[in-house]
């Protein structure tokens, strides 16, 4: 059985980690080279870097920040944010990432995660997806959760998968920040409709909300204000997991 993986998230705005509320309301938490140290020490399964404000003010991701990240880990570095090319995708490669995170300009061009996947292997393309609510389905949103593109977000992610995508970042903007648990429906749901990994994220506010994502069919929690903010750490998150029976890496 493979293990659970906890993922830190930095949302980088002008070089600096910041977190907001329903992707609103953004505070400053903190710089992302010494982040990602201290939570590489800390024992975390990989990293998430995403430049949140690069594809909505139309620009690519800060490359030296990226480089500079990379060097004080030695865990796997999801990279996304403003990347609308395969040439992104393989600059990003270059500066570091393990992975590169695709959202935005997927929508636009759908061919690209194909593409992607195709130059540089399943394994380094995520499909990053912001989902809002509803009623009874949920719907995409690009632009750093500006713009609701009106697809049905089911839809959208079981294409990914098709088109070549490794593995999905779930987000839900009606959890983001808010600390209130994961959007389980939401998560069981998609578990149930693709067979490649998916990253829940948005709305983690202590251990049990991740036990209960993980055990809701998530392969890995994303969690970044409870984090940054110093209520919790990774070592704790995963006792607590361990203590549930959750398999993790320790």
């Amino acid at each position: 059985m493979i293990s659970k993986r906890i993922i830190p998230c930095l949302d980088v705005d002008k070089g600096r980690v910041v977190k907001g509320v329903n992707f609103i309301n953004i505070r400053q938490a903190g710089d992302p080279v010494e982040l990602a140290r201290k939570y590489y020490e800390m024992g975390a399964d990989e990293l998430c870097f995403l430049d949140i404000t690069a594809s909505n003010e139309d620009r690519k991701a800060t490359y030296e920040v990226i480089k500079a990240t990379a060097k004080e880990i030695f865990i796997p570095l999801t990279v996304g944010g403003g990347v609308s090319s395969v040439s992104d995708v393989e600059m990003l490669l270059h500066s570091g990432a393990d992975k590169v995170g695709i959202n935005s300009a997927a929508v636009r061009n759908p061919e690209l995660i194909s593409d992607g996947a195709n130059n540089f292997g399943s394994q380094c393309i995520v499909l990053a997806v912001d989902v809002k609510r509803h009623g009874n389905s949920w719907r995409v949103y690009v632009k750093g959760g500006r713009e609701d593109t009106g697809l049905d977000a089911l839809d959208w992610i079981r294409a990914g998968e098709q088109r070549g995508a490794g593995e999905i970042l779930l987000t839900s903007m009606d959890g983001d920040g808010s600390r209130n648990g994961y959007d389980l429906d939401l998560v069981k749901r998609v578990t149930e409709l693709v067979r490649i990994p998916v990253i829940a994220s948005g709305g983690a506010g202590n251990a049990k909300h991740v036990i209960d994502v993980l055990k809701a069919g998530a392969d890995a929690a994303l969690l970044a204000s409870i984090l940054h903010f110093g209520e919790t750490t990774v070592q704790e998150i995963k006792a607590h997991m361990k203590e549930a029976a959750i398999r993790v890496r320790v």
